[in-house]
């Protein structure tokens, strides 16, 4: 939990107004001990991130998905201009999950891509890989 600037410094003022050590000025706020030792240091709020949280396009990666769905995370990664870590974890927030599906994999793969909100059914077939009747 980030503290405001003004509680930081209104805390340490009463720390050294009335003499109390660290741990007894920490009771007295119900805070951490660590947290008025780091405040002593530099009263500054806490570091805020300036970058987005990804650089990876998701739209472009729902789209790679979808057009390829049985490729390895490297070979996204080279498409995408990013490492096969970041794809990893950019895959994990769409909701991307593998399926066993040998007969809808070209490449003979054991798994295929699957975004969260496409329906079972792709292109007639069920699970099993027979057509539908």
């Amino acid at each position: 939990m980030t503290y405001s600037t003004d509680f930081r410094q209104k805390v340490l003022a009463i720390k050294e107004q009335e003499g109390l050590t660290q741990a007894e000025a920490a009771t007295r706020f119900g805070i951490g001990v660590a947290n008025i030792t780091r405040w002593n240091k530099c009263l500054e709020a806490g570091r805020t991130r300036a970058k987005p949280a990804t650089k990876i396009d998701m739209e472009a990666l729902a789209q790679d998905v979808k057009t390829y769905p049985d490729a390895y995370q490297y070979e996204r990664a080279a498409r995408l201009g990013a490492s096969q870590r970041a794809i990893g974890y950019a895959l994990k927030r769409l909701g991307v999950s593998y399926k066993k599906n040998t007969v809808a994999s070209e490449s003979g793969r054991k798994r295929t891509a699957h975004l969260s909100g496409q329906d079972d059914r792709v292109s007639g077939r069920h699970q099993t890989g027979c057509l539908s009747r």
